[in-house]
């Protein structure tokens, strides 16, 4: 088997394609993805995969298999948060890439294709996931009049980096016989760091839905209203928040979470007359979650009104769960136990890339051990073996997998 470098040392090199010196801000369409887009090539063409870059900004790195056989998708995303760390989405780049060096004289019986998607995080446009979504035929080309905080448009950003968002029809897969997706991360929680392992398997990502909720009170002088005849709308706010998360505390497989708020007048010394808020609720149950999402607002609404507050809510953002393909899930429970580590299931609290892929074929994940479960941040940091025992893995899984 060929030697291949630290692991470490490639994501420190390419981490370096940033517009920021604290941690990892690389957003797409712009030069520090054109710069990470180079090195990408170069790991793929040094791995023998044929390369192109597509009109989604889609780095592909294809080994071809015998004539009309289907294609194994692997791959994860390129871009970061701001200020984000050097793991996050190019770690699961980087290790198939590898398992494929790690096994490149062996003939598989089937294609393989890695990928580098372009906008996985949606921090530099209000939407993401254009890549996936462009290669299932479900992405919106409407969406590509969104702009950002520069007021330059999706389209006109990927004209500009030299793609053709005309063609991006026929990026569509589903005509092509696909086995699957399969995608590698970092956890991003704090799981198998708390457990002392190195791996573990999805077996869902987690369906999300938000709601955004109103409360109208009556704004006053906050010296001279006694607090016995106060319609105080961000102490209401609070006890909602108190609320929605002992729901979520005490039901099994629930997450809630209020985490932006917008309060008028915003002063000092003036009661505050209304708060708009967002509820997110996840599960990789749908059952779970939306039950529980009625559960939260159903709660909400009655201490708004006892507290006298007028209570406005609509769910303004829905995504079912994805489950994890049981075949793909046993495939790699054998690649597993074959390095000799724990085989381990967890669900995934956050959007991927696969999330969007799942409307194309089967998904599975791999998830690798993050330090106490940090991530997004400069600090995120996975161990070297921890990564090398996913490449090991990955490779098992391409040779196990018929």
């Amino acid at each position: 088997m060929e030697k291949t470098s630290p692991i470490s040392q490639m994501l420190n090199d390419i981490a370096s394609c940033s517009a920021s010196n604290d941690g990892v801000t690389r957003l797409p369409f712009t030069p520090e993805h054109r710069a990470a887009i180079e090195k990408i090539k170069t790991w793929m063409i040094d791995s023998g995969l044929k390369v192109h870059v597509d009109d989604a900004g889609t780095v592909i790195g294809r080994l071809e298999g015998s004539p009309n056989s289907p294609t194994l998708l692997l791959g994860s995303h390129q871009d970061s948060v701001h200020n984000g760390g050097r793991f996050d989405g190019i770690m699961g780049v980087l290790l198939p890439i590898l398992a494929l060096r790690k096994i490149r004289n062996i003939t598989l019986p089937y294609s393989v294709q890695v990928m580098a998607f372009a906008d996985e995080e949606g921090v530099r446009f209000p939407t993401a996931l254009i890549g996936p979504r462009a290669l299932a035929g479900t992405l919106d080309i409407d969406s590509l009049d969104l702009k950002d905080d520069n007021g330059i448009s999706i389209r006109d950003a990927m004209i500009k980096f030299q793609l053709n968002p005309k063609t991006l029809h026929k990026l569509d897969l589903r005509n092509t016989p696909l086995i699957g997706y399969i995608e590698t991360h970092i956890e991003q929680g704090p799981v198998l760091y708390e457990k002392n392992l190195p791996l573990g398997i999805v077996t869902a990502i987690s369906g999300i839905e938000r709601h955004q909720i109103i409360l109208k009170g009556v704004s006053g002088h906050a010296g001279t209203t006694p607090m016995d005849n106060r319609q105080d709308t961000l102490a209401c706010a609070a006890e909602l928040v108190l609320n929605a998360e002992k729901i979520a505390k005490d039901t099994t497989d629930l997450i809630a979470t209020i985490g932006k708020f917008t309060v008028v007048p915003n002063v000092v010394n003036v009661i505050p007359s209304q708060v708009s808020m967002v509820l997110e609720v996840r599960s990789a149950s749908d059952e779970i979650r939306e039950i529980g999402g009625k559960s939260i607002i159903k709660k909400l609404k009655m201490i708004a009104a006892e507290r006298k507050i007028d209570f406005f809510s609509s769910k303004t953002y829905s995504q079912q769960a994805s489950p994890c393909d049981e075949r793909l899930k046993l495939v790699l429970q054998n690649a597993i136990s074959k390095t000799g580590h724990p085989v381990f299931e967890l669900p995934s609290g956050a959007t991927h890339d696969a999330s969007a892929i799942a409307d194309l074929c089967p998904i599975a994940m791999l998830f690798v051990r993050c330090h106490k479960g940090i991530s997004h941040t400069p600090e995120e940091l996975a161990d070297e073996l921890d990564m090398q025992a996913a490449v090991d893995s990955l490779a098992n899984f391409l040779t196990l997998l018929k």
